[in-house]
C-alpha cells in the first residue's frame, strides 16, 4: 500500500493486523493494513487517499488504545492507530489541557496532578486508555455522578473533515455561527446543514432523548444547539470516529478536592434500593458505586496477595451481614477538610441505619484502595484469570433512572436467570446513575452461546427501553449496539441520524457499519470464536 504525502508507517503483515483485529469486545475484524500518521498532515493524506481509492471500498477507522467493548475501532479496511506517534501532550495550563488522541490517559493524568488539576470523565479501563477513545466514547465513569461525562469537558476538537481538511470545532455564539453559515467552503456546508437538521427536528430529537444522565447511544443532536450556543464538539464527542479522524483535543480541567471517605455498605437484595439510593444521594457523595457478590469473591480471591490484611475488616463485615452480601455499594464523599468530608459520610451512615446490612466508613487512602482496585479491574481480572470462558461484553452498559431500579432490577434478573447454564457474570455499576455493567463469561466456540448473545440482548435492550432508559450510557454503540438503535429510537430519530452521518460523511469512508448501517447478521459472523 502506497499513500502520497504520508510520512507515517504502514503495516501489513500478519501480526499488526492481527493486534488490530480486537480491542476489549466479543469480536475480532482484520484489517487490510494498519497505519501509524506521524502528524495532522499525515492525517491529511490518509482521508485524500480513501477518497481517491473509494472504488476499492477504501475506509478510515481510528484506533486509539484498543480498550473499546464494542467493537468501535474494529474494521476490515485500514485502521488508523494513534498511540505510536501522536501521542503528545501539547499543553497543560490553568484549568485546561491539550493533547493528541494518541495520548494515553495515564500520562495526562500525571502531567495534570503536578499542576492540581483532574480530568474527571476517566473511566475504569484509566490506567489503559487513550484520550482518543475517550472521546470517541463520551466516556464516563466514576466520577461522572458528579461532574459529568467527557462531553462536559471537550472545549475544542480538531478534526480531518471528508474534504481532507482539518477544522477547529467548540462552543460558538450567535455571532460566531452566523460568520460560520457564511463559509463558501465545507466548513460552512456543514454549519449551515447541522443547523437546519437540529432546528428543523428539535422536538423529535427534543422527545428522543432519553431520560437518564447518561447516554452514549446514537449521535447526541439534542445537545449541539440550545438556542443560544451552538457546539459541534457534542456531537463529534461520542460519534465513534464515524464523522472523521480527531487530531487533538482541548480539554477543560478541574481541581480535585483533597480529601475523600469512602463508605461501603453490604446490601443482600434490592428491595432496599427504593429508600437507600435517595438517602445516600441527599448528602452528595462524588461517586456512587457497585458491584455484586461474584465481584467481590473474584477480587478478594486475584488480590489478596496485594492488598493481604487489608481485607480483614471484610471478612468482619461479611460476619456480621451473615454471609456475602449481593450488592457491594460505595459512596464516596470529598471535600477541603477531612472534619467536612467525614461529616457527610456520617450523615449517610446514619441515614442509612436499618435499610442496609453491615456498613463501614474506611479511615485512610490506603484502606479505600483495594474497594477501588476491585470495581475498577474487576473487567480485567475476568479477561485475563478465568480459564475455559472469554468475557462476552454484549449487556455491557445498560442505563435507568436510579428512582426505577427496584422496579428494573428483579425484571432483569428474570430474563437472566433462564440463561444461567449458559453463561456465569459480574454486575458492577455506578448506582448513583442507575448504570450497570453485565459482563457474562462464556464459552464463545458453542454455537449456542452466540445464539444467546443476540437473543438475551434483544431481551435486555428492550427491557432497558420499556424504563425509558439507554442501553449504552458510556460504552457507545460500535458493532455490538448499532443494530438495536431503531429499538430504542425508531426508525425516524435513527434517518436523523443517518443524514448528520452523510453531511460529515457523504462517501463513507470513516468508521463504516458503526453509528449508522450496521447489522446484526455481520456481528453474529464476527464474534470471535476463542
Amino acid at each position: 500500500m502506497v499513500i502520497a504525502g504520508f510520512k507515517g508507517d504502514i503495516a501489513e503483515d500478519h501480526a499488526s493486523r492481527e493486534t488490530a483485529s480486537r480491542d476489549a469486545s466479543l469480536f475480532r475484524v482484520v484489517p487490510q493494513a494498519v497505519v501509524f500518521p506521524r502528524d495532522a498532515d499525515d492525517v491529511k493524506a490518509l482521508v485524500a487517499f480513501a477518497n481517491g481509492n473509494r472504488h476499492l471500498g477504501i475506509s478510515l477507522t481510528a484506533r486509539a488504545a484498543g480498550t473499546d467493548m464494542t467493537g468501535g475501532p474494529l474494521s476490515e479496511s485500514v485502521v488508523v492507530d494513534f498511540t505510536r506517534y501522536m501521542n503528545h501532550i501539547r499543553e497543560v495550563g490553568y484549568g485546561f489541557a491539550v493533547a493528541e488522541p494518541g495520548t494515553y490517559y495515564r500520562d495526562l493524568e500525571r502531567e495534570l496532578a503536578a499542576q492540581d488539576f483532574l480530568l474527571p470523565s476517566y473511566p475504569a479501563s484509566k490506567g489503559l486508555c487513550a484520550i482518543g477513545g475517550m472521546v470517541a466514547n463520551n466516556s464516563g465513569g466514576e466520577k461522572t455522578l458528579s461532574y459529568g461525562k467527557t462531553a462536559d469537558y471537550v472545549a475544542r476538537v480538531d478534526m480531518a473533515c471528508s474534504d481532507g481538511n482539518v477544522y477547529s470545532f467548540g462552543k460558538l455564539d450567535a455571532r460566531g455561527l452566523r460568520e460560520k453559515m457564511r463559509l463558501a467552503t465545507f466548513e460552512g456546508d456543514l454549519y449551515r446543514s447541522v443547523y437546519d437538521l437540529v432546528t428543523k427536528h428539535a422536538d423529535a430529537l427534543r422527545a428522543a432523548k432519553p431520560d437518564v444522565s447518561k447516554n452514549s447511544a446514537g449521535y447526541a443532536l439534542w445537545d449541539v444547539y440550545d438556542g443560544k450556543t451552538f457546539d459541534m464538539g457534542r456531537l463529534i464527542t461520542g460519534s465513534q470516529g464515524t464523522l472523521g479522524l480527531v487530531t487533538e483535543v482541548r480539554f477543560r480541567t478541574i481541581r480535585p478536592k483533597k480529601h475523600s471517605r469512602l463508605l461501603v455498605m453490604f446490601l443482600n437484595d434490592a428491595s432496599s434500593l427504593a429508600a437507600l439510593v435517595p438517602k445516600v444521594l441527599e448528602q452528595r457523595p462524588e461517586s456512587f458505586e457497585s458491584y455484586d457478590d461474584h465481584t467481590l469473591k473474584l477480587g478478594m480471591r486475584y488480590m489478596f496477595f496485594r492488598f493481604a490484611w487489608q481485607f480483614i475488616p471484610e471478612v468482619g463485615m461479611i460476619i456480621r451481614n451473615g454471609g456475602l452480601p449481593k450488592l457491594v455499594l460505595l459512596a464516596e464523599f470529598t471535600g477541603d477538610s477531612e472534619r467536612e468530608t467525614l461529616k457527610k459520610a456520617e450523615a449517610a451512615r446514619k441515614g442509612l441505619a436499618g435499610l442496609c446490612g453491615a456498613m463501614r466508613i474506611t479511615q485512610t487512602a490506603r484502606d479505600a484502595e483495594k474497594y477501588w482496585a476491585v470495581r475498577r479491574e474487576s473487567f480485567s481480572l475476568l479477561r485475563t484469570k478465568i480459564r475455559g470462558k472469554q468475557t462476552a461484553p454484549f449487556i455491557d452498559d445498560v442505563i435507568v433512572a436510579p428512582a426505577k431500579l427496584p422496579r428494573f432490577l428483579p425484571e432483569l434478573e428474570a430474563l437472566m436467570k433462564p440463561y444461567e447454564k449458559d453463561m456465569t457474570y459480574t454486575v458492577a455499576g455506578h448506582m448513583g446513575n442507575g448504570n450497570f455493567h453485565i459482563i457474562p463469561l462464556m464459552d464463545l466456540k458453542i454455537v449456542r452461546s452466540r445464539q444467546v448473545i443476540r437473543e438475551l440482548g434483544q431481551k435486555v435492550y428492550a427491557l432497558v427501553v420499556k424504563y425509558g432508559g439507554s442501553i449504552t450510557a458510556e460504552h457507545n454503540d460500535g458493532l455490538m449496539r448499532t443494530p438495536y438503535l431503531e429499538t430504542m429510537y425508531g426508525p425516524e430519530i435513527c434517518a436523523l441520524f443517518a443524514e448528520a452521518k452523510r453531511i460529515f460523511d457523504p462517501h463513507g469512508i470513516f468508521n463504516p457499519g458503526k453509528k449508522v448501517g450496521g447489522s446484526a447478521e455481520y456481528s453474529q459472523a464476527h464474534i470471535r470464536r476463542e
